[in-house]
């Protein structure tokens, strides 16, 4: 009796669900998820062919009078340090003649000095620029200044892809109620551009979305859009909202899934666009905030007090032709979609071909080729991002970048391009082609440790009779002067950030002071020298992967602290102690002095994997933080948007990713999903083949949590994207 009576009870809840559908189907939402469209014309850009220009002069009315000063220094100071160091470390191989390792180290030597010499010499020139604090204020963006008063409409842009929407709308709700803090939110347009593919994400982004415009007491200025087939990744997602919209806005503020920014910082941006008609893309520089685990810390650290004084550096001698990084940037829309329509290029090798991955440096340099003005303003605070909790994470992310880079190899010969972009491209291929030069350079310092060991000399040349013998030798005392010289280059950036910390009040006093500043970038420098050979092993991978063809893939990043436990920490990472074994095996074989000379790499490789797992403790990373260790001034005195933030943050701690079909059981959400959902099939247009298997499944189902159980994940979002699956589906009983 009892059972009969719930299955009636049962029964009667199906039929109302199936009227919930069936009438939610024919109700129209109280207002709209997206604006009228505004079409812009974006075309794919020819890297083969030269580039309309519109009249636009060659000369930047921004670019700064002393630009050709700026690189004649950086440039050839550079390479006068290289050139002076390849000499010396010419004389420790070769000074007794030339032989083929000897040459071969020079060579490896020669590039990866250049490499540590360049941004030594960039670092110096952003080291007196950080002082004076001029870095791109000449666009008139002035932070003493009161806010100027704004006559353009700018987009806010948050793309997103399989993110927990609660964090990601937390920030973009802080960022909201700031600019509207300045009085100008009318000014402003807010997107969430998802690409997400998960079937409970995306339901869970609707129904955070929907909360977020309850808060927002109605305001109309908040909108949601979900692509349902995430061509070209995030540059497609960015493509696509600007030819469909673009044209109702002047400018469009890029950010990430991690990004704040405070109204502040925006307002003044979006004013020196207006001021400055030429410029084409305004990059700000960054700051990591909300780091926990050591690794976090220490990548925060770094980024506060090194990164002002690289980026500063980077902003002198680029001037108008900087670089973009993907967010926390501000973008003309008409130079975007004029320039920016990024071509699939030729197949040439899996993975070079196809779709364009690191579209933001290529963005940026066709900007430049269509003579826009590109610039980055390091003086400018109140931009934020966060870090990947582990080096795990960082290697992921890191993975898909290196792929990314590489295949600019493929993009640097188009035609008309700056050769500053150019140096651009190089540079983002440098930062992950150093690491197999590096582990290549310390192979050929053991090969001629082996070939003085077990060849032997040959003393007398067998064609020139000679009164003395040629002596084969590597002079220790002068291997020792040129590592000296090498480190001091390689540390000098990190001790004129100390210096340019120092000079200034608040960051000296928000780094705990000038001793405490002092013992965190020893700390950060160790742990860090102690991490760099088991990057190189990742990144050395991850090229030698992508030389073989295999391709990254596009996997959300993981931003949570959560818990690496030991286990994975040593499935992932024996083989780096296995290699460091092996290499300490064969140093030591050869000779002590050799083994020592390797004592910094082996000791890395040896400690890999308590150092990740170490390194991704929260625990330990907060321990660090109440001793006033690897601390910045942003978490000692919060700035509004990171309290903002924080108060957003703490409203949805508790709340979790349900399950899609769980959600849809609130009748306004299944409204709302339900308007965003595509047109039904024409005939003639592609079949979806999860569609028809999900719609054959649903009828031979008996229940709906049987069904749910044989459905994948692509069917589940057939389902989802599908108004008659998802009638049927809800006629199912339980």
């Amino acid at each position: 009796m009892v059972e009969s009576k719930a299955n009636n009870e049962l029964n009667a809840q199906n039929k109302i669900d199936g009227l919930h559908i069936q009438n939610a189907m024919n109700e129209k939402i109280r207002f709209a998820s997206l604006p009228p469209e505004s079409p812009i014309l974006m075309q794919e850009q020819n890297l083969y062919d030269y580039p309309k220009i519109y009249g636009r002069s060659k000369e930047l009315a921004t670019e700064p009078k002393t630009i050709f000063l700026r690189r004649l220094f950086v440039f050839s100071l550079s390479f006068l340090l290289t050139a002076y160091a390849s000499y010396e470390m010419n004389l420790v191989f070769n000074s007794a003649g030339m032989n083929s390792l000897g040459v071969i180290i020079l060579i490896i030597f020669t590039v990866l000095f250049l490499w540590i010499a360049f941004s030594f010499v960039s670092s110096l020139g952003g080291f007196f620029e950080q002082l004076k604090q001029r870095g791109g204020l000449s666009l008139g963006v002035n932070p003493k200044l009161s806010l100027p008063k704004l006559s353009k409409k700018t987009a806010v842009l948050m793309p997103t892809y399989n993110e927990d929407p609660h964090r990601v709308l937390a920030g973009l709700k802080a960022i909201y109620d700031s600019i509207l803090a300045t009085g100008q939110g009318d000014y402003f347009d807010f997107f969430i551009l998802s690409d997400t593919t998960d079937p409970d994400v995306w339901v869970e982004e609707e129904a955070t979305y929907l909360r977020l415009r309850e808060e927002i007491k109605g305001k109309e200025n908040i909108y949601y859009r979900r692509r349902f087939k995430n061509t070209d990744r995030k540059a497609g997602n960015l493509g696509e909202w600007v030819r469909r919209f673009g044209g109702a806005y002047d400018h469009m503020l890029t950010l990430d899934a991690d990004s704040l920014m405070e109204g502040d910082t925006i307002v003044r941006i979006c004013s020196a666009m207006e001021k400055n008609p030429g410029v084409g893309l305004i990059q700000t520089l960054p700051v990591i905030v909300n780091g926990t685990t050591l690794f976090a810390r220490l990548q925060q650290f770094a980024g506060r007090v090194y990164g002002p004084t690289i980026a500063y550096g980077l902003a002198w001698w680029h001037g108008s032709e900087s670089n973009y990084w993907g967010h926390n940037a501000i973008i003309r829309v008409q130079a975007f979609a004029e320039q920016s329509g990024l071509p699939h290029l030729p197949a040439i090798r899996k993975p070079f071909g196809g779709m364009i991955m690191s579209h933001d440096f290529v963005e940026a340099a066709l900007m430049r080729r269509g003579r826009w003005a590109v610039h980055m303003i390091p003086a400018l605070q109140g931009s934020y991002e966060e870090s990947p909790p582990s080096l795990t994470d960082i290697a992921i992310r890191d993975r898909r970048w290196c792929q990314g880079n590489l295949q600019h190899a493929v993009i640097i010969p188009t035609k008309k391009l700056s050769w500053i972009s150019r140096i651009h491209m190089l540079m983002g291929i440098g930062a992950y082609a150093m690491s197999p030069l590096w582990l290549l350079f310390l192979l050929a310092g053991i090969l001629v440790s082996l070939q003085a060991l077990f060849m032997k000399p040959e003393y007398f040349s067998s064609t020139d009779r000679v009164l003395f013998p040629h002596w084969p030798q590597v002079d220790p005392v002068q291997a020792e002067y040129v590592f000296i010289l090498t480190m001091l280059v390689l540390l000098a950036p990190k001790f004129l950030a100390w210096i340019a910390l120092l000079a200034n009040p608040f960051l000296r006093k928000g780094c705990g002071g000038e001793i405490k500043a002092l013992f965190s970038i020893l700390i950060e420098t160790l742990i860090g020298g102690l991490m760099a050979p088991i990057a190189m092993l990742i990144q050395t991978a991850a090229v030698a992967s992508i030389l073989l063809g295999y391709d990254s893939g596009w996997n959300a990043q993981r931003r949570d602290i959560g818990y690496i436990p030991l286990k994975d920490v040593i499935k992932d990472y024996w083989p780096h102690t296995v290699i460091g074994i092996l290499m300490g095996a064969a140093a030591w074989a050869v000779s002590f002095s050799l083994f020592l000379w390797m004592t910094p790499v082996l000791l890395g490789l040896l400690l890999a994997i308590p150092l990740v797992w170490i390194t991704s403790s929260q625990k330990i990373g907060m321990m660090g933080r109440k001793m006033g260790l690897l601390i910045i001034p942003e978490e000692i005195n919060p700035p509004d948007i990171l309290q903002k933030d924080k108060i957003e943050k703490e409203k949805i701690a508790l709340l979790e990713i349900k399950d899609a079909f769980e959600n849809l059981l609130d009748n306004r959400l299944v409204k709302f999903h339900l308007t965003q959902l595509p047109s039904e099939r024409v005939k003639g247009e592609p079949i979806n083949a999860d569609e028809l298997v999900s719609i054959v499944k649903i009828e031979e189902a008996d229940s709906r949590w049987q069904l749910l159980e044989n459905l994948t994940k692509s069917e589940k979002s057939a389902v989802l994207a599908c108004k008659k699956a998802l009638v049927n589906f809800f006629k199912l009983p339980f």
